[in-house]
């Protein structure tokens, strides 16, 4: 019997990522290299014969672009997509939009280094009268305001992903339904965490590159096994 299969990708390179800026949930477009990577990526899923039944992805359109150009190249441009704001990049807080070299020179290497890789360290909060809040933006009206995070460890962007795993795509997974998740590198990486049960120390290395496919395998009692990255 085949391993099941699960695909993740992290979005394409975008306008914030090569200008070296915190975006968190700030919504940028992709770069052209950006969307370049995300076709790139689906000819591989291609050649690799990779067809979806179905594909999740964040609330921003880095993601969700990523995933319409992927699809676009395997003539699935059809296929429902579940966007959730529980696949978003963690919140960077009072980081969002500021360049990292400039952060670092403002609070040290060591100090900007733990607001980004550990796992349990929160960046200073954003504040809510901050035009940057996601609490002013419509696509998360529907969230309790006093619930909007004004900044994510790794841990607390994990506290939102996991469970949408558990409820809502696992018990696909499980109905042997092929899936692509295209997402974010912290919102994928606490997932890669949780299922590959990586610890805590070891989880802060893990750097997850644009628009390269991850696969994650699952044997015949849906249980993760391991991951690679699709060559």
């Amino acid at each position: 019997m085949t391993n099941k299969k699960v695909v993740l990708i992290r979005h394409g390179q975008s306008v914030w990522n090569e200008l070296n800026q915190f975006t968190g949930w700030h919504d940028v477009e992709l770069t052209k290299k950006g969307k370049n990577e995300a076709k790139l990526a689906a000819l591989l899923l291609k050649k690799n014969n990779f067809y979806f039944d179905y594909a999740y992805t964040s609330v921003l359109k880095r993601a969700i672009h990523t995933l319409h150009y992927i699809l676009d190249e395997l003539n699935q441009s059809w296929l429902s997509v579940k966007k959730t704001w529980r696949l978003n990049e963690r919140h960077y807080g009072a980081l969002e939009g500021l360049n990292k070299n400039q952060v670092v020179e403002k609070y040290g290497e060591q100090q900007v280094m733990l607001w980004r890789r550990s796992f349990n360290i929160s960046p200073p909060p954003i504040n809510m009268n901050d035009k940057r809040f996601p609490g002013y933006d419509r696509r998360y009206s529907q969230l309790d305001f006093n619930k909007i995070p004004l900044g994510e460890s790794l841990e607390t962007t994990g506290i939102r992903v996991i469970p949408y795993w558990n409820k809502i795509i696992y018990p696909e997974l499980k109905k042997n339904k092929k899936i692509i998740i295209v997402a974010h590198g912290n919102s994928l990486r606490a997932l890669i965490q949780y299922l590959n049960k990586i610890d805590n120390q070891e989880i802060i290395e893990l750097n997850i590159p644009t628009a390269k496919p991850i696969i994650l395998e699952f044997n015949e009692k849906y249980m993760p096994i391991k991951w690679y990255y699709l060559k």
